[in-house]
């Protein structure tokens, strides 16, 4: 009865804790849309004609097309190329397959503004392609939908990559090995078994592409000075910071976009349950790659040119540019400097203290989500909760909300006067950037605890339960030791993340309290390329060499007290 207890209440303050982080905001911008007052204290029904205007104002509906088209050309390629390239990967040994592998998380941890900044110094009029080898033709052939989709899918693919590769971590031979025995050719039997048998995989990596790319505010913000290609995410930027401001407009673009989303996920599940096959049995084996004997080095060599042009052209363009004082100066001895870098450390910059405020938000939104995902995850793994079910849902939703969605729902909840009347009025204070940047963590940090609690038998932290234990001291004492690699992985990776963050701290950042990636975006609107570059590399290599450093330092900590 005492367990019963003490699980229904952990389960509630989770509950509660992801209702306000997450789903309340979620919900505001549909409550705006149908009461458009009711957060600043006026009462009344909306027009819900409104909602129609996105098909009749020319802006609104040019978003809505270039998102919906951006998402699913995106969706097609990236993963059609991420099962490609992990079906090579794990059927195949080549010398430079682990390459891939550290490609695919960089792409994964890089913010999509900084690799889509990247591109466009490479690709623009006056950019290093057109002035170090002569490729005019190379900007009209980015800046059209065609080539934006194609930019996206290089930095979106990795997400159909570990879904698809994840899924082949096991195989059962005798299925194809029957398949084979009756005559069905190599073609066939991957064309009948093994493509039917990723069917669900390659549907999750595709839907988390989707709603990945439909909500990414990055590629947007980043081509805004060269090629208008309006999204609603940019649209509902621009109308939160342009005068007047519409919370209208803001509502009903985040309305559509909760919407496309919302259907996303929805095909998800419905094909997931269409297309779900148990077929792993006692004679599963784990899969591992085979000779690909004189298509060795040819393979090498394709990852080779493949990593070059997904991670070489979008952060050595930043690199290179970041020495450059003039792009149209090509690589020469007298157009090479080091004036950017100087320029960021002159007194009172802008970037430095901007770093310091991001490094600052992302330690506290770690620690913080990494408590609180900690007990989502311990909720979802271990506890009898009766609303269990719920809970799984709204990580996943978390999972899906877009950063411009969230931070458009933090400004109706937090931004209610009776809210000053207690203290809690966060809208215009840094501490809001904290709350989003949490709620952005429990996400990331709820799937990889989730994984390593899978592990740990439910049994060891119920005898200490049953010895007295409370559950801080279970967390502290059974738990935590079992799983300090996960937890230390999750904690890093809601650091970097948080740092860079662009359309959270667009949206919500108050008056003179720039961040990092503020600064950034706005050096690189300005037309700075080369302090901008030197900002993202100093920036992303002082996030870098902090990760490593804590990594080390508590790995070293745990093989200390570690008592084998």
């Amino acid at each position: 009865m005492l367990r019963r207890l003490s699980q229904d209440r952990l389960g509630w303050s989770v509950s509660f804790l992801l209702f306000v982080l997450v789903l309340y905001p979620l919900l505001a911008v549909i409550i705006q849309v149908l009461l458009p007052g009711v957060f600043f204290g006026h009462w009344g029904l909306g027009d819900l004609n409104l909602l129609l205007e996105i098909f009749r104002r020319p802006l609104w509906q040019k978003s809505l097309e270039n998102s919906v088209v951006l998402a699913s050309g995106t969706t097609v390629l990236a993963t059609l190329l991420g099962s490609a390239f992990a079906m090579i990967r794990t059927t195949w040994q080549f010398p430079t397959a682990k390459l891939l592998d550290a490609a695919v998380w960089v792409l994964l941890i890089m913010p999509s503004f900084i690799l889509a900044q990247g591109w466009v110094m490479f690709s623009a009029s006056g950019g290093l392609a057109v002035h170090l080898l002569g490729w005019a033709w190379l900007t009209k052939a980015v800046f059209q939908p065609a080539g934006l989709i194609v930019v996206m899918t290089l930095s979106k693919f990795p997400l159909a990559y570990l879904s698809v590769r994840s899924a082949m971590e096991w195989k059962v031979e005798q299925l194809s090995e029957a398949a084979r025995l009756n005559g069905a050719s190599p073609f066939r039997v991957w064309r009948t078994i093994q493509a039917p048998l990723l069917l669900p995989a390659i549907l999750a990596g595709a839907a988390l592409v989707f709603m990945d790319t439909i909500g990414d505010f990055g590629l947007p913000a980043s081509i805004a000075a060269i090629y208008r290609f309006p999204t609603l995410p940019y649209s509902i930027y621009s109308a939160l910071y342009t005068s007047p401001i519409r919370f209208d407009m803001a509502g009903v673009l985040s309305f559509y976009l909760v919407v496309l989303i919302g259907l996303a996920m929805l095909l998800q599940f419905y094909a997931l349950r269409r297309s779900r096959f148990d077929f792993l049995s006692a004679r599963a084996v784990p899969a591992k790659p085979k000779s690909a004997g004189r298509f060795t080095w040819p393979l090498a060599l394709l990852n080779l040119i493949f990593l070059f042009i997904v991670i070489g052209i979008p952060i050595g363009s930043n690199l290179i540019l970041s020495f450059m004082k003039t792009q149209a100066g090509g690589i020469q001895p007298d157009n090479l400097t080091l004036e950017h870098y100087r320029s960021l450390f002159q007194g009172g910059s802008e970037l430095l203290v901007g770093l310091e405020r991001s490094l600052t938000i992302a330690l506290i939104a770690a620690a913080l989500g990494l408590l609180i995902g900690l007990m989502v995850a311990y909720v979802l793994s271990y506890s009898g909760f009766r609303f269990k079910r719920g809970i799984e849902v709204l990580s996943l939703v978390t999972l899906a909300v877009p950063g411009v969605v969230l931070g458009i729902g933090y400004i109706f909840v937090w931004n209610q006067r009776w809210l000053d009347q207690i203290g809690l009025l966060l809208y215009g204070k840094p501490a809001i950037l904290v709350l989003a940047a949490i709620a952005g963590a429990i996400p990331v940090i709820t799937r990889v605890l989730i994984g390593a609690m899978a592990k740990v038998p439910g049994n060891l932290l119920h005898a200490a339960q049953l010895n007295g234990d409370t559950w801080l001291g279970r967390m502290r004492r059974v738990l935590a030791p079992l799983i300090r690699g996960a937890l230390l992985s999750a904690g890093l990776a809601a650091f970097g993340s948080s740092v860079f963050d662009l359309a959270v701290n667009s949206i919500l950042f108050p008056p003179n309290f720039i961040t990092f990636p503020i600064s950034v975006n706005k050096a690189f609107e300005d037309m700075r390329f080369g302090y901008a570059s030197a900002a993202t590399i100093l920036g992303g290599s002082l996030v870098v060499l902090i990760i490593l450093l804590l990594e080390i330092l508590l790995r070293r900590k745990e093989v200390k007290h570690d008592p084998t």
